[in-house]
């Protein structure tokens, strides 16, 4: 089967004052249509370098990054973005956060004002989706760390991205909420049916998500494990205690620690 995300083979360097850089060395990575993927690795690895390299951000010294079979050569307009700081304007509501996206990118620009009515629809069902309903209409100051974080999930899904690319979205965050936002995450996936990359240092996190955790090495960064996750969905939280999906964490860290030395 083809692979719905293919990163082949890159090698990413970059040159500053103080010389080169290589972040990435013979990176392979291929995630299927309709995947969860959770890329883990130690700090510095070039986690979230791969993300920009699949939203066309960076371009590859070496190699290829490819979406449904086409070349990526510029910024990926079928993908959806989410970071470790929700990043919402502080002076618009919550409903005009999570409408943005349409206002930027084609060709929901160009139909924006005459959709407004549709779209602003759209998004009230989204917020609602994620136990914001009622919400739009506040300013994001007035929401707590968790509730942000929901809308900043919501902006990256209004416009129906083929992809969602995840950069430590829920790190900031205490366990209590963290968990919870997984869950969310777990309920839009399942209902929507995108394909996922997510980059997060939470191995719970990832276990649980994830049908398939990429691991990387230390810089230069290159996968050096596919560790598929075989547990039923819809996944409970429950799961985290048992035994089989400790015995996935222990590994992964038992991994990652190896490669941090090495």
């Amino acid at each position: 089967m083809e692979a719905f995300v293919d990163i082949n083979n890159v090698t990413l360097k970059y040159s500053g004052a103080s010389g080169d850089v290589l972040a990435l060395d013979g990176t392979t990575m291929k995630v299927r249509r309709g995947e969860f993927a959770a890329v883990v690795g130690p700090s510095g690895c070039g986690k979230s370098t791969l993300m920009r390299l699949v939203t066309g951000l960076h371009k590859p010294t070496k190699g290829t990054v490819s979406i449904e079979g086409k070349l990526v050569t510029g910024p990926v307009k079928i993908a959806g973005m989410a970071f470790q700081h929700a990043n919402l304007l502080p002076w618009r509501k919550v409903i005009d956060n999570v409408l943005l996206p349409l206002e930027i990118v084609q060709p929901h620009r160009s139909q924006f004002r005459t959709r407004k009515a549709e779209f602003r629809e759209q998004a009230e069902t989204l917020l609602a989706t994620v136990g914001l309903k009622g919400f739009g209409d506040r300013y994001p100051w007035e929401l707590s760390g968790g509730m942000q974080q929901r809308v900043s999930l919501c902006r990256s899904l209004i416009h129906e991205p083929a992809l969602l690319m995840l950069d430590e979205p829920f790190a900031a965050l205490d366990a209590f909420t963290r968990e919870e936002l997984w869950c969310v995450m777990r309920d839009l996936w399942q209902k929507l049916k995108f394909t996922v990359i997510l980059v997060t240092h939470d191995l719970r996190e990832a276990a649980f998500l994830a049908d398939n955790i990429y691991v990387m090495s230390a810089r230069p960064g290159s996968i050096v494990q596919v560790k598929a996750v075989d547990f039923p969905r819809p996944r409970d939280l429950q799961v985290t205690y048992e035994k089989d999906f400790a015995d996935i964490v222990h590994e992964l860290r038992a991994k990652i620690a190896q490669v941090r030395i090495g």
